[in-house]
């Protein structure tokens, strides 16, 4: 059963992952972070939303795990879960998921999660980045719960929240 995110409740889950770096990082720098969980966060979800949807039309898991059912391929070790299950080096975990599915998939996303400093346990401490994790574990961004441009709108909320909380303009930020 999908539980439909509203806009209020995207925006406060989004802002809640920001307040968990404040102090922790420069707000102008919450965009590395943010936007390439939420990016992971929502291609695990819509890939486990198109693969239930191929398992109830095949009813075999094989056929449901073939690539032309799903927007996006999710290499194996690759998936939100498999972060979610990291307890040690969980940033340098995190690197190596976003870049194993921009390899498989280099005509739609290579670079599309940046270059955050992401083993840099100083910065992001993995107690920290479990509880971002564990914060965006919480929804479920899938299609059925979040359309693209609702999703959308929730970019441009964080976009304009980031600028006003770092002293900079929103389209400082859209140039990422």
């Amino acid at each position: 059963m999908s539980k439909r995110i509203t806009q209020e409740q995207l925006e406060s889950y989004l802002w809640g992952a920001a307040e968990l770096l404040r102090g922790l990082i420069d707000a102008g720098d919450y965009k590395q972070y943010i936007f390439p969980l939420v990016f992971l966060k929502r291609i695990s979800d819509v890939y486990d939303e198109e693969r239930a949807q191929a398992l109830a039309l095949f009813g075999d898991e094989d056929l449901a795990d073939l690539p032309e059912n799903h927007r996006f391929a999710i290499p194996e070790g690759a998936h939100w879960q498999n972060l979610r299950e990291t307890t040690t080096n969980i940033g340098e975990t995190a690197r190596t998921i976003m870049r194993a599915i921009e390899a498989a998939n280099p005509t739609t996303l290579t670079g599309v999660f940046g270059d955050g400093d992401w083993s840099n346990k100083e910065l992001l401490p993995d107690a920290t980045l479990a509880d971002l994790i564990e914060h965006f574990s919480k929804r479920t961004l899938s299609l059925a719960n979040l359309p693209e441009d609702e999703l959308g709108q929730g970019y441009e909320f964080l976009i304009k929240k980031f600028a006003d909380d770092s002293g900079h303009t929103a389209q400082e930020f859209y140039m990422w």
